[in-house]
């Protein structure tokens, strides 16, 4: 074989050889540029459908206070009555502090008597993440509910 033929085959095997350094650190910036994007998507997708731990729990109390009102006259005034099981209570899953089932909110009295009431789940730990406007619900005994429908919190 004479030299340039040897010369051909060194720069091909060169050539063939693999990625440079640059190749490499431009792959793993790209990489990490289009997971950060991922990760961060998924986060507020993940935190808007935590929103249906409130809006189930503020819904199956409101449901639980029509029935108590019909058998004792008036509505549940405490998160005590909302715990404890029928035909003493509402039977709903919260703690004695009035946390969801899966730490996302803290369900409370904000008005209470015998004839009316309104109820609020207010975001608590990584739920607290969640934009201004729906970090707080409430409803009452008429049904009204906040945040307003406009604000997509109730979707």
């Amino acid at each position: 074989m004479d030299t340039r033929s040897l010369w051909h085959l060194e720069r091909r095997a060169r050539v063939a050889g693999g990625f440079t350094l640059i190749e490499l650190m431009v792959t793993v910036a790209i990489l990490a540029i289009v997971a950060s994007l991922a990760v961060s998507s998924y986060r507020r997708y993940a935190i808007r459908a935590n929103r249906t731990e409130a809006k189930t729990t503020l819904l199956a109390i409101q449901t639980g206070q029509e029935k108590w009102f019909l058998q004792n006259n008036g509505y549940a005034q405490d998160v005590a009555t909302l715990r404890a099981a029928p035909p003493a209570g509402l039977g709903i899953p919260v703690t004695a502090a009035g946390v969801t089932v899966n730490g996302l909110y803290t369900i409370s009295f904000t008005a209470a008597t015998a004839t009316t009431y309104t109820l609020q789940a207010v975001a608590t730990g990584r739920q607290a993440d969640d934009e201004a406007a729906c970090r707080t619900f409430t409803v009452n005994e008429s049904g009204v509910r906040t945040p307003a429908d406009s604000t997509g919190c109730w979707r």
